[in-house]
């Protein structure tokens, strides 16, 4: 109980330190999704639209998948709230409730209702009233999970549990909560499979691994890319871990590159190119893709200070992909559970320490 206290006090000051620096908003991230990054500033611009107290970050959802549902629950009264149901407890409720087939896809292909990621965005001001009144408490409940349908023992220790994404149920009814919905592909993939299990998920289902994992944020950035302008290659199907991904080139940037997509397209300009064995790393801020046409790998570190035009053909071996066996102990661990090691055989590679205006055109 000290304990509980200690740590209720530490929230609540933390909380009350970030609003008087000016913050306005607080993201709870709790998951290992690496893709979410990329669609929290676009997030936070709809809490901001919106001036919703709860945002909940969803992204379409398939009927019974197995990921909690953005629903609105209304009651015999007349009151409603905007709220997560487990997927377990989705398509009895909607059994229950007038819908006899339950959750099933609409004309769009997913299901009515989306894909809760358990990312939260919260108004301050309001939560910190909130953690004033309910000192942090949120209402717990028994999680059983049983080895089959007799319900006659358990696959693991059932515990006491509680859910962040119940938060709303503690608001009062003018509290505005809601959800933005964004692309999968943008923002929801998540690393919690080990290699073992991931290779055993059916095919046409996501992995979940630390393989696929990496692949997204490839397959990311390519699309990004392609979307402010660029000419990106197709992807190509390969297997790794027991597992065929999709391997978009391997580009990569740091957030100070470009955190919004407006950013990156004023970053990109011409007619660019990047082939599908391509790999680029970018590590400055001010580093402009002018009339770039890469077929290898490229990496450009900069200072702040800084501009750096980057165009031209590059063209070299690049680096690459090696498959990798996740029971060969002779590799290290990390690599083990990506599937692959990269082998650089070639690249062009810059670096600007100091500040001005530079041109690289091999």
């Amino acid at each position: 109980m000290i304990m509980m206290q200690g740590l209720l006090w530490t929230l609540k000051t933390s909380t009350e330190f970030r609003h008087d620096a000016g913050l306005k908003w607080v993201l709870f991230f709790q998951d290992t999704n690496g893709l979410l990054f990329k669609a929290i500033p676009a997030s936070l611009g709809v809490s901001a639209t919106k001036q919703y107290h709860v945002n909940s970050l969803a992204v379409p959802r398939k009927a019974k998948e197995a990921i909690g549902g953005i629903t609105r629950l209304t009651h015999a009264d007349g009151r409603s709230m905007v709220i997560n149901v487990e997927y377990n407890q989705l398509d009895p409720l909607l059994r229950a409730t007038g819908f006899p087939d339950g959750d099933v896809n609409c004309e769009t292909g997913y299901s009515p209702f989306p894909g809760n990621i358990n990312q939260l965005i919260l108004e301050l001001g309001p939560y910190m009233e909130e953690l004033k009144k309910t000192g942090g408490a949120i209402k717990e409940f028994v999680n059983p999970k049983y080895k089959d349908a007799s319900k006659t023992s358990f696959k693991s220790s059932t515990r006491l549990e509680c859910m962040m994404q119940d938060y709303p149920k503690t608001l009062p009814p003018s509290a505005k909560v809601g959800f933005t919905v964004m692309d999968t592909w943008l923002a929801y993939a998540p690393v919690k499979n080990n290699p073992e299990d991931a290779a055993k998920v059916p095919k046409g289902n996501p992995y979940h691994s630390a393989t696929s994992g990496e692949m997204a944020i490839y397959c990311a950035n390519s699309l990004i890319l392609r979307k402010a302008g660029a000419q990106v290659d197709e992807p190509v199907q390969e297997v790794f871990n027991g597992q065929e991904v999709e391997v978009w080139p391997r580009l990569t940037w740091k957030p100070k590159w470009g955190l919004t997509f407006s950013e990156i397209k004023n970053k990109v300009s011409g007619s660019c190119s990047v082939s599908q064995k391509s790999t680029m790393v970018i590590e400055g801020h001010n580093v402009i893709l002018e009339d770039l046409s890469l077929n290898g790998a490229l990496i450009i570190d900069s200072v702040d200070d800084a501009e750096v035009r980057v165009g031209g053909k590059v063209q070299n071996k690049g680096w690459t992909l090696e498959p990798v066996d996740h029971k060969d102990t002779s590799v290290p661990e990390e690599i083990r559970i990506r599937g692959f090691k990269i082998n650089k055989l070639e690249q062009l590679e810059k670096s600007y320490s100091e500040p001005g205006k530079f041109s690289l055109k091999p």
